[in-house]
């Protein structure tokens, strides 16, 4: 009988370490930041999902203006998307390319910084008096127009850089 009782025991005590252990943190480091490749492959690819994204961002500021709410929230988080896959891109691309190509890709960073001046231009438009929905379908309409120039110019740099060919 004392076997038993002290085997439950001793059972006992080393499961309840054994969970005990299982849930204690480990001080690992993050993992180290990956880089995605630069293969051609994965070059096309970032190409196509950012060409998407202008296309699903202008489908928002052509549509928002006729949400009843949320119109303002589905613009800003579509330009967010964009902004994103904008810089997988730029990520996928060669240093090669990177330094070639330095000037025309800085000038498509400045033409998102464009772009997102737009909206605080609309903060300061309704603050100063301007009906909310006037200063909204003002602000897609030139979002709209800015981002189809801006997709020219990406188009025009990744055929400068070669962008998916080896």
């Amino acid at each position: 009988m004392k076997t038993a009782t002290l085997g439950c025991i001793l059972f006992a005590l080393l499961a309840d370490a054994s969970a005990l252990r299982a849930q204690l943190p480990v001080p690992f480091p993050p993992p180290p930041l990956i880089r995605p490749p630069t293969t051609p492959t994965a070059q096309r690819n970032a190409l196509s999902v950012l060409r998407s994204q202008v296309d699903w961002f202008r489908n928002a500021t052509r549509t928002a203006p006729g949400y009843a709410t949320g119109g303002y929230d589905e613009v800003r988080r579509q330009f967010d998307l964009l902004r994103a896959a904008y810089d997988q891109f730029k990520a996928t691309l060669t240093p090669n390319q990177l330094a070639s190509g330095a000037n025309e890709l800085a000038e498509l960073e400045a033409g998102l910084d464009i772009l997102q001046e737009a909206f605080d231009e609309y903060q300061q438009d309704v603050a100063a008096g301007r009906s909310q929905a006037a200063a909204f379908r003002s602000l897609c309409r030139v979002l709209d127009e800015a981002a189809g120039l801006w997709l020219q110019e990406l188009n025009k740099v990744a055929e400068k850089l070669r962008v998916g060919f080896p």
